[in-house]
């Protein structure tokens, strides 16, 4: 369910961003600027949500890192001795 949420929201992202650059490439006027604006403001509300809740994923939990460097994070930390 978390990974389809992330999935959702990056494919929102990404259609915001192809939005932004439609309007920025399409018209040249006052309103393709302001239509601009809002698609950019859009996808980096978007990314902050994104980046929020899958902190709070990680930080409660709910889910699990997975991939490279996973393994780096989870592991203990070795215990060493001092020898004289």
């Amino acid at each position: 369910m978390i990974k389809i949420i992330v999935i959702l929201a990056f494919i929102l992202i990404i259609i915001s961003l192809g939005s932004a650059l439609f309007h920025l490439i399409q018209n040249k006027g006052e309103e393709a600027s302001e239509k601009t604006v809002k698609a950019l403001t859009f996808r980096i509300t978007l990314s902050l949500i994104l980046f929020i809740f899958v902190f709070i994923m990680v930080a409660t939990g709910l889910y699990k890192p997975q991939g490279i460097g996973a393994g780096m994070l989870m592991q203990k930390p070795v215990a060493t001795e001092n020898r004289q």
